[in-house]
């Protein structure tokens, strides 16, 4: 009989952080299923986490460091391998300049603890101001509003919606993501709790998601006129006198100064612009008004478009006057265990903007970086600073970043690559040197970063389920080793750089977690303090509210938002409650939570002022798109996250999903039938895939997911490649971007449709070849 034994986690593939239960017998995995007394996903379990097993098994993953040669990829030890890396870097530097050097971190950075808690030494060994990441392909947008009215880039306002009365998604899929900057496991199951109690969802897209399927209402609108929108329905809250700012009226600036912006924007005008009926838009704005309590979210399709940023802003304006801003069931405030946007607080980093701009472009840094879309431009223009050598870490920027095929040639040119990365990928296959990390399921995990956005506060630790592969490394491990190697050296054996690596060789991932958990605002039980030291805590909060001691103390277990909770949170404790711990709901955070001038809200930051002359400006255009010119849009899929999902054969199966998806008119319009192979042009190059007809999209609109194209030779991804479809990223124009961030616009640039392709001296009339000189 088989010796079954269950291995409690969290699933880390993707934002939900879905408990699961993994059965094995000796490590081989029998079943994954949802773990039921988890206590934010409560059972559910979507289809991705049964890639964990898929990722540790796969035969294409690599586990040792591989160099590169003319004879082809040849497997080297660590300790050659980590040298050479460093050898290397250092020698451009030498050569080139410290910016010569470029790093790229990748989505799944977030959910790997070691990375989280190593990545920033190693960032400072590496010196270079040329820092890229994932950041600026999603989230840029919502984080800049967080700094600027907020004071701190990751204090996110994430949606009560267990408490909600009404929610609106705008530009938003959480029943494929089960929410981004969100993390709502189970999103069905809390809409469905939410319909039973009275309330409803409304979704407001270009598509009919699957989010608009289960909810109550569905508006179709335009791509890229969202803030079209909200700028009518904050005219509606002020022309109706429905604005409600009773919770946080002293503690914020600039009410009269929105009611004057938004005054010529209204429903009659944006109606035309945006598709959406000027009745509708002010019944909308009305319900949401009056709901007990309402939350309007939104994601990816309005962060990843040419008005992103002012979109982000302006849906926190609106929850903010309609008195949903830190309230039960509006928009609030995690407290996670490990509170980094605290931290951040007492450490003075809250964030920065602006303070430099990228070399080729003048695009400005945003928390240390640039923005990606220039990175291809950065390592191709020549100069002073041109980026001659490029660190990628879980990344995949060929498929991920716009204009895929520069970015491609971009790698090809440089002069070394180093790619921490266990997959021979369409990025890491023009590294130098590939070091491969231990895989999900042979290293602890606690999520550091999503716990900063979930709808109710927990925490989780899980072990890892397997020891890893002998001679293996983490992720902290590999980036310890080469922050050591990189750091200059000390005539000091134990200064500085020595004393920091051996602090953390020494402590690992779980040590360093460990301390963070029992000075975190759960940590060690404040009924260990005497009487006197509790009217000491008393009398800081309440002489110096304000103060970097209050700071201290509000990250600390000895806050007083949390003082009454007694969990006396450890690593230990966590390791005997594998199905995590209940922190509770959110709760109201500010003003204390601010990290501005005077602990107030701005809601009018003079940066964000100068995009409503470009808003009037597109409710004043009057354009008509050719008959094949198409507004372009992303789509995801519940079983896709990132390229890497593709590699598992249990996601994949099925029909093929990477389509363009069609209005029936539009197909019938252009002669194109369901099935059909059409070509999609840009600017900057061409793809071709099959057309999908359905009335779940607007007319005139194209919808092409993510993350596809491993088509391209040189990667090592059997079962990708065997599903290659294309990549949308090789059609998205990194010319096209947020005008305040320089954030890629990936969502409503325009593309042409067309079923014939003229080569050389070929036509191409419905994927049939033609010889030109025979066609009259």
């Amino acid at each position: 009989m088989p010796d079954l034994q269950t291995h409690t986690r969290t699933c880390n593939l993707c934002e939900a952080m879905c408990g699961i239960e993994i059965t094995h017998d000796q490590g081989h995995i029998v079943s994954i299923k949802g773990d039921k007394r988890d206590p934010l996903s409560k059972g559910f379990m979507c289809p991705k986490a049964v890639a964990l097993q898929d990722i540790h098994d796969d035969p294409d993953r690599l586990h040792y460091p591989m160099l590169k040669t003319p004879q082809g990829w040849e497997q080297i030890s660590w300790e050659n391998a980590l040298n050479e890396v460093a050898s290397r870097i250092r020698n451009v530097q030498a050569k080139h300049g410290k910016n010569a050097v470029g790093i790229y971190i990748g989505n799944p950075t977030i959910h790997n603890l070691g990375s989280m808690l190593t990545l920033k030494p190693f960032l400072s060994a590496l010196g270079t101001q040329n820092r890229f990441s994932a950041t600026s392909v999603d989230q840029l947008a919502p984080m800049l509003v967080a700094l600027k009215m907020f004071g701190n880039q990751t204090l996110f306002t994430v949606p009560d919606i267990d408490r909600t009365q009404m929610m609106v998604c705008l530009g938003a899929n959480p029943m494929a993501s089960n929410g981004s900057l969100m993390t709502a496991p189970g999103f069905k199951n809390r809409v469905k709790a939410l319909q039973e109690r009275g309330g409803k969802l409304v979704v407001i897209d270009p598509r009919r998601t699957e989010t608009a399927e289960i909810a109550d209402q569905h508006h179709f609108i335009r791509p890229g006129t969202d803030a079209l929108l909200l700028m009518a329905m904050l005219h509606t809250l002020f022309r109706q006198d429905l604005v409600n700012t009773a919770n946080l009226s002293s503690h914020m600036q600039g009410v009269n100064i929105v009611k004057n912006m938004v005054a010529g924007f209204t429903p009659q005008r944006v109606a035309k612009a945006t598709g959406i009926k000027t009745k509708e838009i002010r019944q909308l704005t009305v319900d949401f008004a009056n709901a007990d309590s309402a939350c309007l979210y939104g994601r990816m399709g309005i962060s990843t478009q040419a008005f992103g940023t002012t979109t982000n802003w302006l849906i926190t304006v609106f929850n903010a006057l309609t008195g949903n801003l830190d309230n039960p069931g509006g928009v609030m405030f995690t407290r996670p265990a490990v509170d980094l946007p605290g931290l951040a607080n007492l450490l003075g980093q809250g964030g920065s903007f602006n303070s430099r701009r990228s070399r080729v472009h003048k695009y400005p840094e945003f928390g240390g970086e640039f923005p990606a879309a220039t990175l291809a431009d950065e390592m191709l223009t020549p100069g002073k600073g041109q980026i001659r050598a490029m660190v990628t870490c879980a990344g995949n920027p060929v498929l991920s970043l716009p204009n895929g095929k520069k970015v491609e040639k971009a790698l090809g040119n440089l002069d070394f690559m180093v790619s921490i990365d266990f997959y021979l990928n369409e990025t890491t296959q023009h590294a130098d040197i590939i070091l491969p990390p231990t895989g999900p399921l042979e290293h602890g995990h606690y999520d550091l970063a999503l716990n900063m956005v979930t709808v109710r506060n927990t925490a989780k630790y899980s072990p890892a389920l397997y020891k890893p592969m002998p001679d293996s490394r983490h992720d902290w491990q590999i980036f310890n080793e080469l922050t050591r190697r990189l750091q200059p050296l000390s005539p000091l054996k134990w200064a500085g750089g020595e004393l920091q690596y051996r602090l953390i060789k020494s402590l690992g991932s779980e040590g360093m977690l460990d301390l963070l958990l029992r000075l975190g605002p759960y940590g060690t039980s404040p009924d260990q303090l005497s009487e006197l030291q509790k009217a000491l805590v008393k009398l800081i909060y309440k002489r110096f509210p304000e103060s970097g001691l209050s700071q201290l103390l509000d990250v600390s277990p000895y806050s007083r938002h949390t003082h009454r909770q007694q969990h006396n949170l450890s690593l230990k404790k966590l390791q005997q409650h594998p199905h995590g711990i209940d922190l509770g709901p959110l709760q109201p955070a500010l003003p204390e939570r601010l990290a501005t001038q005077g602990k107030s809200i701005n809601l009018v930051p003079k940066l964000f002022m100068q995009e409503i002359n470009r808003l009037q400006q597109q409710l004043d255009q009057k354009t008509k798109l050719s008959p094949d010119a198409f507004i372009l849009i992303g789509r995801r899929h519940l079983r896709s996250n990132n390229s890497w999902m593709h590699n598992s054969q249990r996601l994949v199966k099925g029909k093929n999903r990477c389509t363009a998806l069609l209005h029936f008119s539009d197909g019938e319009r252009l002669g194109i039938r369901d099935g059909d192979p059409v070509i999609v042009s840009s600017s900057v190059g061409e793809i071709e895939l099959p057309a999908q007809l359905t009335d779940d999209i607007m007319p005139s609109v194209i919808s092409i997911p993510h993350g596809w194209g491993h088509h391209r030779s040189g990667s090592q991804l059997s079962i990708a490649q065997q599903n290659a479809g294309v990549s949308i990223n090789d059609i998205t124009d990194d010319r096209s971007i947020d005008a305040v961030t320089g954030v890629a616009a990936f969502s409503g640039q325009l593309v042409t449709l067309s079923t014939t392709r003229i080569e050389k001296n070929v036509v191409r009339i419905n994927d049939k070849r033609i010889a030109a000189t025979s066609i009259p």
